[in-house]
Protein backbone atom coordinates (compact mmCIF):
# COMPACT_ATOMS: atom_id res chain seq x y z
CA UNK A 1 0.00 0.00 0.00
CA UNK A 2 1.61 3.81 -0.77
CA UNK A 3 0.28 6.81 0.16
CA UNK A 4 0.07 8.46 -2.80
CA UNK A 5 -3.04 5.53 -3.65
CA UNK A 6 -5.01 6.53 -1.18
CA UNK A 7 -7.78 9.23 -1.22
CA UNK A 8 -7.89 11.38 1.43
CA UNK A 9 -10.90 12.93 3.26
CA UNK A 10 -11.68 16.60 2.49
CA UNK A 11 -10.20 18.67 5.22
CA UNK A 12 -13.80 21.12 7.31
CA UNK A 13 -12.43 24.47 7.38
CA UNK A 14 -13.10 26.54 10.70
CA UNK A 15 -14.25 29.92 10.37
CA UNK A 16 -10.85 31.53 12.34
CA UNK A 17 -7.81 32.09 10.54
CA UNK A 18 -5.08 30.19 12.63
CA UNK A 19 -6.29 26.69 11.27
CA UNK A 20 -4.65 28.19 8.39
CA UNK A 21 -1.41 29.28 9.88
CA UNK A 22 -1.27 25.76 11.62
CA UNK A 23 -1.85 23.68 8.11
CA UNK A 24 1.12 26.29 6.83
CA UNK A 25 3.23 24.77 9.48
CA UNK A 26 1.97 21.38 9.40
CA UNK A 27 5.21 20.13 7.32
CA UNK A 28 7.30 21.17 9.53
CA UNK A 29 4.91 20.20 12.48
CA UNK A 30 3.73 16.94 11.35
CA UNK A 31 5.29 15.42 8.28
CA UNK A 32 9.01 16.10 9.23
CA UNK A 33 10.28 12.78 10.74
CA UNK A 34 13.25 13.40 12.71
CA UNK A 35 16.17 10.11 11.20
CA UNK A 36 19.35 9.15 12.58
CA UNK A 37 22.44 10.35 10.89
CA UNK A 38 23.80 7.34 9.10
CA UNK A 39 27.22 7.56 11.14
CA UNK A 40 27.87 5.10 14.13
CA UNK A 41 24.79 3.09 13.78
CA UNK A 42 25.26 2.18 10.26
CA UNK A 43 28.86 1.44 10.58
CA UNK A 44 27.91 -1.13 13.29
CA UNK A 45 24.86 -2.55 10.89
CA UNK A 46 27.64 -2.74 7.85
CA UNK A 47 29.61 -4.77 10.54
CA UNK A 48 26.88 -7.46 10.37
CA UNK A 49 26.01 -7.81 6.80
CA UNK A 50 28.46 -10.79 5.69
CA UNK A 51 27.83 -12.89 9.11
CA UNK A 52 25.42 -15.42 8.48
CA UNK A 53 -4.65 -0.80 27.25
CA UNK A 54 -5.81 1.75 29.12
CA UNK A 55 -9.38 2.23 27.56
CA UNK A 56 -10.05 -0.56 25.75
CA UNK A 57 -12.93 -1.89 27.94
CA UNK A 58 -14.61 -4.06 25.51
CA UNK A 59 -11.04 -6.14 24.29
CA UNK A 60 -10.51 -8.87 27.05
CA UNK A 61 -7.03 -9.06 28.79
CA UNK A 62 -6.29 -12.68 28.27
CA UNK A 63 -6.06 -14.31 24.93
CA UNK A 64 -9.05 -16.62 23.63
CA UNK A 65 -7.83 -19.78 22.07
CA UNK A 66 -10.11 -22.22 20.07
CA UNK A 67 -10.29 -25.14 21.71
CA UNK A 68 -7.44 -27.65 21.46
CA UNK A 69 -6.15 -25.12 18.62
CA UNK A 70 -1.72 -25.44 19.66
CA UNK A 71 1.15 -22.89 19.13
CA UNK A 72 2.20 -23.11 15.61
CA UNK A 73 5.74 -21.90 15.44
CA UNK A 74 5.86 -22.01 12.00
CA UNK A 75 3.10 -19.16 11.29
CA UNK A 76 4.09 -15.93 9.80
CA UNK A 77 4.19 -13.31 12.61
CA UNK A 78 5.10 -10.39 10.53
CA UNK A 79 5.40 -6.64 10.24
CA UNK A 80 6.21 -4.40 7.34
CA UNK A 81 9.10 -3.06 7.89
CA UNK A 82 10.28 0.83 7.19
CA UNK A 83 13.85 1.47 5.97
CA UNK A 84 15.28 3.81 7.35
CA UNK A 85 18.93 5.35 7.48
CA UNK A 86 20.33 2.51 9.76
CA UNK A 87 19.68 -0.29 11.45
CA UNK A 88 20.61 -1.62 14.98
CA UNK A 89 19.58 -4.54 17.16
CA UNK A 90 18.06 -1.92 19.61
CA UNK A 91 15.30 -1.46 16.65
CA UNK A 92 14.70 -4.94 16.21
CA UNK A 93 14.62 -5.38 20.22
CA UNK A 94 10.56 -4.43 20.33
CA UNK A 95 9.89 -7.02 17.86
CA UNK A 96 11.40 -9.55 19.51
CA UNK A 97 9.33 -8.13 22.71
CA UNK A 98 5.84 -8.50 20.01
CA UNK A 99 7.10 -11.86 19.04
CA UNK A 100 7.46 -10.76 15.60
CA UNK A 101 9.25 -13.47 13.87
CA UNK A 102 9.27 -11.77 10.24
CA UNK A 103 9.68 -8.68 8.59
CA UNK A 104 8.83 -7.68 5.01
CA UNK A 105 11.16 -4.89 3.42
CA UNK A 106 9.91 -2.95 0.75
CA UNK A 107 12.21 -1.56 -2.12
CA UNK A 108 10.73 0.17 -4.79
CA UNK A 109 11.06 0.61 -8.65
CA UNK A 110 9.80 3.94 -10.29
CA UNK A 111 7.06 4.04 -12.89
CA UNK A 112 6.67 7.69 -14.30
CA UNK A 113 3.03 7.65 -15.23
CA UNK A 114 0.16 4.57 -15.37
CA UNK A 115 0.48 4.05 -18.83
CA UNK A 116 4.43 4.37 -19.05
CA UNK A 117 5.72 1.01 -19.88
CA UNK A 118 8.86 0.99 -18.11
CA UNK A 119 10.11 0.56 -14.13
CA UNK A 120 12.89 2.16 -13.23
CA UNK A 121 15.11 0.99 -10.60
CA UNK A 122 17.55 4.27 -8.06
CA UNK A 123 20.73 1.54 -7.87
CA UNK A 124 21.87 3.37 -4.41
CA UNK A 125 19.51 5.21 -1.57
CA UNK A 126 21.74 7.73 0.38
CA UNK A 127 19.83 9.73 2.83
CA UNK A 128 19.66 13.15 1.37
CA UNK A 129 19.61 11.87 -1.81
CA UNK A 130 16.37 10.46 -2.85
CA UNK A 131 15.80 7.95 -0.67
CA UNK A 132 17.21 5.82 2.29
CA UNK A 133 19.50 3.65 2.86
CA UNK A 134 17.16 0.90 4.16
CA UNK A 135 15.24 0.67 0.55
CA UNK A 136 19.14 0.29 -1.03
CA UNK A 137 20.70 -3.17 -1.69
CA UNK A 138 23.15 -2.31 1.14
CA UNK A 139 19.87 -1.74 3.73
CA UNK A 140 18.02 -4.50 2.59
CA UNK A 141 21.03 -6.71 2.73
CA UNK A 142 22.43 -5.66 6.28
CA UNK A 143 18.95 -5.52 7.92
CA UNK A 144 17.82 -9.09 6.77
CA UNK A 145 21.19 -10.27 8.08
CA UNK A 146 21.12 -8.79 11.17
CA UNK A 147 17.39 -9.80 11.41
CA UNK A 148 18.37 -13.49 11.08
CA UNK A 149 20.35 -13.07 14.16
CA UNK A 150 17.80 -12.10 16.28
CA UNK A 151 15.40 -14.92 14.74
CA UNK A 152 13.43 -12.82 12.88
CA UNK A 153 12.99 -13.98 8.95
CA UNK A 154 12.57 -11.84 6.06
CA UNK A 155 9.86 -11.30 3.01
CA UNK A 156 11.65 -8.95 0.17
CA UNK A 157 8.24 -7.17 -1.23
CA UNK A 158 9.24 -5.13 -3.83
CA UNK A 159 6.48 -2.50 -4.95
CA UNK A 160 6.43 0.04 -7.83
CA UNK A 161 6.05 3.61 -7.39
CA UNK A 162 3.66 5.17 -9.82
CA UNK A 163 3.36 8.50 -10.36
CA UNK A 164 0.26 10.61 -9.25
CA UNK A 165 -1.67 6.88 -8.35
CA UNK A 166 -1.83 3.52 -7.17
CA UNK A 167 -0.05 0.46 -8.48
CA UNK A 168 -3.75 -0.90 -9.79
CA UNK A 169 -3.97 1.86 -12.32
CA UNK A 170 -1.43 0.51 -14.70
CA UNK A 171 -2.63 -0.30 -17.92
CA UNK A 172 -1.13 -0.79 -21.16
CA UNK A 173 -2.68 0.62 -24.59
CA UNK A 174 -1.43 -1.99 -26.76
CA UNK A 175 -0.49 -5.46 -26.34
CA UNK A 176 3.20 -4.35 -27.30
CA UNK A 177 3.71 -1.98 -24.87
CA UNK A 178 2.38 -4.48 -22.52
CA UNK A 179 4.90 -6.86 -23.94
CA UNK A 180 7.53 -4.10 -23.09
CA UNK A 181 6.50 -3.42 -19.62
CA UNK A 182 6.30 -6.85 -18.97
CA UNK A 183 10.18 -6.70 -20.16
CA UNK A 184 11.21 -3.98 -18.12
CA UNK A 185 9.21 -5.53 -14.42
CA UNK A 186 10.79 -8.80 -15.09
CA UNK A 187 13.90 -7.29 -15.43
CA UNK A 188 12.93 -4.90 -12.58
CA UNK A 189 12.23 -8.17 -10.20
CA UNK A 190 14.94 -10.35 -11.22
CA UNK A 191 17.24 -7.65 -9.44
CA UNK A 192 15.66 -8.20 -6.31
CA UNK A 193 15.43 -11.89 -7.09
CA UNK A 194 19.06 -12.22 -7.08
CA UNK A 195 19.60 -10.11 -4.22
CA UNK A 196 17.03 -11.99 -1.70
CA UNK A 197 19.02 -15.32 -2.69
CA UNK A 198 22.27 -13.15 -2.02
CA UNK A 199 21.18 -12.91 1.39
CA UNK A 200 19.22 -15.96 1.93
CA UNK A 201 15.91 -13.92 2.53
CA UNK A 202 13.08 -16.14 3.59
CA UNK A 203 10.69 -15.59 0.69
CA UNK A 204 10.21 -13.23 -2.27
CA UNK A 205 7.02 -11.39 -3.53
CA UNK A 206 6.72 -11.26 -7.15
CA UNK A 207 4.30 -8.05 -7.21
CA UNK A 208 1.39 -5.77 -5.33
CA UNK A 209 -1.91 -4.91 -6.49
CA UNK A 210 -0.98 -4.97 -10.19
CA UNK A 211 -4.53 -5.33 -11.00
CA UNK A 212 -4.22 -4.72 -14.54
CA UNK A 213 -1.35 -6.16 -14.94
CA UNK A 214 -2.17 -9.68 -13.23
CA UNK A 215 -5.87 -10.24 -15.47
CA UNK A 216 -6.41 -13.05 -17.32
CA UNK A 217 -5.12 -12.52 -19.95
CA UNK A 218 -1.48 -12.37 -19.34
CA UNK A 219 -1.52 -15.28 -17.57
CA UNK A 220 1.29 -16.43 -19.79
CA UNK A 221 3.58 -13.48 -19.31
CA UNK A 222 3.45 -14.11 -15.43
CA UNK A 223 4.10 -17.99 -15.86
CA UNK A 224 7.18 -17.11 -17.85
CA UNK A 225 8.13 -13.91 -15.50
CA UNK A 226 8.13 -17.01 -12.61
CA UNK A 227 10.10 -19.59 -14.39
CA UNK A 228 12.85 -17.17 -14.25
CA UNK A 229 12.38 -15.88 -10.46
CA UNK A 230 13.07 -19.75 -9.91
CA UNK A 231 16.28 -20.09 -11.78
CA UNK A 232 17.40 -17.34 -9.53
CA UNK A 233 15.98 -17.35 -6.23
CA UNK A 234 15.07 -20.89 -4.49
CA UNK A 235 13.10 -19.85 -1.80
CA UNK A 236 9.33 -19.82 -1.54
CA UNK A 237 7.26 -17.39 -4.00
CA UNK A 238 4.17 -15.31 -3.31
CA UNK A 239 2.17 -12.24 -5.00
CA UNK A 240 0.64 -9.73 -2.92
CA UNK A 241 -3.18 -9.42 -4.43
CA UNK A 242 -5.60 -6.87 -3.90
CA UNK A 243 -8.13 -7.82 -1.69
CA UNK A 244 -11.26 -6.65 -3.83
CA UNK A 245 -11.33 -8.82 -6.68
CA UNK A 246 -7.99 -9.49 -7.43
CA UNK A 247 -7.15 -12.19 -5.68
CA UNK A 248 -10.10 -14.39 -7.55
CA UNK A 249 -8.62 -13.31 -10.53
CA UNK A 250 -5.48 -14.68 -11.00
CA UNK A 251 -4.40 -17.42 -12.80
CA UNK A 252 -0.92 -18.39 -11.82
CA UNK A 253 -1.50 -19.62 -8.07
CA UNK A 254 -0.70 -22.78 -8.92
CA UNK A 255 3.16 -21.55 -9.95
CA UNK A 256 3.34 -19.93 -6.53
CA UNK A 257 3.73 -21.40 -2.82
CA UNK A 258 1.64 -18.94 -0.78
CA UNK A 259 -1.48 -16.94 -2.29
CA UNK A 260 -1.04 -12.81 -1.02
CA UNK A 261 -3.54 -11.04 -0.12
CA UNK A 262 -3.87 -7.28 1.24
CA UNK A 263 -5.94 -7.94 3.56
CA UNK A 264 -8.30 -4.29 4.04
CA UNK A 265 -11.47 -5.88 3.78
CA UNK A 266 -13.87 -3.33 5.27
CA UNK A 267 -15.78 -4.26 8.79
CA UNK A 268 -18.08 -1.81 9.56
CA UNK A 269 -18.99 1.87 8.54
CA UNK A 270 -19.90 2.95 11.96
CA UNK A 271 -17.80 5.14 13.59
CA UNK A 272 -16.08 3.05 17.14
CA UNK A 273 -17.89 0.44 16.37
CA UNK A 274 -17.91 -2.42 18.95
CA UNK A 275 -16.49 -5.83 18.79
CA UNK A 276 -19.37 -7.66 18.20
CA UNK A 277 -19.87 -5.94 15.23
CA UNK A 278 -16.58 -6.33 13.55
CA UNK A 279 -16.60 -10.12 13.99
CA UNK A 280 -19.68 -9.91 12.43
CA UNK A 281 -18.31 -7.68 9.66
CA UNK A 282 -15.18 -10.27 8.98
CA UNK A 283 -17.53 -13.14 8.19
CA UNK A 284 -18.49 -12.27 4.77
CA UNK A 285 -15.37 -11.95 3.37
CA UNK A 286 -13.62 -15.25 5.54
CA UNK A 287 -16.76 -17.45 4.06
CA UNK A 288 -15.94 -16.51 0.54
CA UNK A 289 -12.49 -16.57 1.06
CA UNK A 290 -12.40 -20.04 3.19
CA UNK A 291 -14.95 -21.44 -0.19
CA UNK A 292 -12.28 -20.39 -3.19
CA UNK A 293 -9.26 -21.50 -0.74
CA UNK A 294 -10.63 -24.88 -1.34
CA UNK A 295 -10.36 -24.48 -5.01
CA UNK A 296 -6.97 -23.36 -5.46
CA UNK A 297 -5.88 -25.45 -2.47
CA UNK A 298 -2.81 -22.77 -1.83
CA UNK A 299 -1.76 -21.51 2.15
CA UNK A 300 -2.82 -17.62 2.53
CA UNK A 301 -0.90 -15.15 4.02
CA UNK A 302 -2.48 -11.79 4.32
CA UNK A 303 0.80 -9.89 3.09
CA UNK A 304 -0.59 -6.65 4.66
CA UNK A 305 -3.44 -5.72 6.90
CA UNK A 306 -3.65 -3.22 9.45
CA UNK A 307 -5.77 -0.01 11.03
CA UNK A 308 -5.51 3.68 11.22
CA UNK A 309 -5.42 4.95 14.65
CA UNK A 310 -9.55 6.75 13.70
CA UNK A 311 -12.83 6.16 15.06
CA UNK A 312 -13.59 4.96 11.15
CA UNK A 313 -10.86 2.73 10.96
CA UNK A 314 -13.03 -0.17 10.49
CA UNK A 315 -14.91 1.29 7.18
CA UNK A 316 -12.21 2.24 4.89
CA UNK A 317 -9.02 0.58 6.08
CA UNK A 318 -7.12 1.03 2.61
CA UNK A 319 -6.72 4.58 2.99
CA UNK A 320 -4.41 6.78 4.47
CA UNK A 321 -5.51 9.19 7.03
CA UNK A 322 -5.39 13.31 6.16
CA UNK A 323 -2.95 15.27 6.45
CA UNK A 324 -4.64 16.84 9.36
CA UNK A 325 -5.56 13.67 11.33
CA UNK A 326 -2.20 14.77 13.13
CA UNK A 327 -4.01 17.40 14.48
CA UNK A 328 -6.86 15.13 15.82
CA UNK A 329 -7.87 12.87 19.04
CA UNK A 330 -6.59 9.52 18.31
CA UNK A 331 -8.54 6.67 18.59
CA UNK A 332 -6.51 3.66 20.00
CA UNK A 333 -9.44 2.37 21.57
CA UNK A 334 -11.22 1.69 17.94
CA UNK A 335 -7.69 0.18 16.55
CA UNK A 336 -7.06 -2.05 19.18
CA UNK A 337 -10.39 -3.71 19.00
CA UNK A 338 -9.82 -3.88 14.96
CA UNK A 339 -7.19 -5.59 15.80
CA UNK A 340 -8.59 -8.21 18.48
CA UNK A 341 -11.13 -9.15 15.92
CA UNK A 342 -8.53 -9.63 13.20
CA UNK A 343 -6.83 -12.26 15.14
CA UNK A 344 -10.29 -13.52 16.64
CA UNK A 345 -11.69 -14.08 13.43
CA UNK A 346 -8.70 -15.15 11.28
CA UNK A 347 -5.74 -16.43 13.30
CA UNK A 348 -6.70 -19.84 14.08
CA UNK A 349 -8.24 -20.69 10.93
CA UNK A 350 -6.20 -24.02 9.31
CA UNK A 351 -5.61 -22.00 5.47
CA UNK A 352 -4.20 -18.75 6.93
CA UNK A 353 -0.54 -19.23 7.60
CA UNK A 354 0.35 -16.17 8.69
CA UNK A 355 -0.23 -12.06 8.09
CA UNK A 356 2.01 -8.82 8.08
CA UNK A 357 1.11 -5.84 10.16
CA UNK A 358 0.91 -2.84 8.21
CA UNK A 359 3.26 -0.95 9.65
CA UNK A 360 5.97 -0.54 11.60
CA UNK A 361 8.65 1.89 12.00
CA UNK A 362 12.38 1.32 13.53
CA UNK A 363 13.16 3.72 16.13
CA UNK A 364 9.86 5.44 16.61
CA UNK A 365 9.64 6.73 20.30
CA UNK A 366 6.28 6.94 22.15
CA UNK A 367 6.74 10.81 21.85
CA UNK A 368 7.63 10.76 18.10
CA UNK A 369 6.00 12.57 14.88
CA UNK A 370 2.64 13.06 15.26
CA UNK A 371 1.84 11.99 11.72
CA UNK A 372 3.42 8.77 12.53
CA UNK A 373 1.08 8.28 15.60
CA UNK A 374 -1.59 9.26 13.76
CA UNK A 375 -1.29 6.35 10.53
CA UNK A 376 -1.36 2.40 10.61
CA UNK A 377 1.14 1.87 13.00
CA UNK A 378 0.12 -0.37 16.41
CA UNK A 379 3.68 0.93 17.87
CA UNK A 380 3.27 2.58 21.62
CA UNK A 381 -0.23 1.82 21.17
CA UNK A 382 -3.26 -0.65 22.77
CA UNK A 383 -2.68 -2.25 19.63
CA UNK A 384 0.68 -3.37 20.11
CA UNK A 385 -0.21 -5.39 23.12
CA UNK A 386 -3.00 -7.04 21.51
CA UNK A 387 -0.73 -7.66 18.40
CA UNK A 388 1.60 -9.19 21.03
CA UNK A 389 -0.58 -11.29 22.89
CA UNK A 390 -1.68 -13.07 20.22
CA UNK A 391 1.59 -13.63 18.20
CA UNK A 392 3.06 -14.97 21.73
CA UNK A 393 2.90 -18.59 22.88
Amino acid sequence: MTEHSRMSRPFAWGRRWWPLALLGLAPLLVWWWPRRAPGAAVAEAQSHRLSGAAGVASVPARREKLPGAPFDSTRLRGVSWVGGDSITAADLAPLRRAHVTWIAQMPFGWQAGAAAPEVRVREERRPGHGGYWGEGDAGLFCTAQLARRYGIRTLLKPHVWVRGTWPGAINMATPAEWDQWFASYTSFLLRYARLAEAAQMDGLCIGTELLHATEPRHEKAWRALIRQVRRVYHGPLTYAANWSGEYQQIRFWDALDYVGIQAYFPLSTAENPPLDSLLRGWQPHLRALAAWQKKVKKPVVFTEIGYKTTADAAAKPWEWPAPTAAFAAPDEATQARCYEAMFRACWDLPWLKGLFIWKWYPGLAPDGPARRHADFTPQHKPAEAVLARWYGP
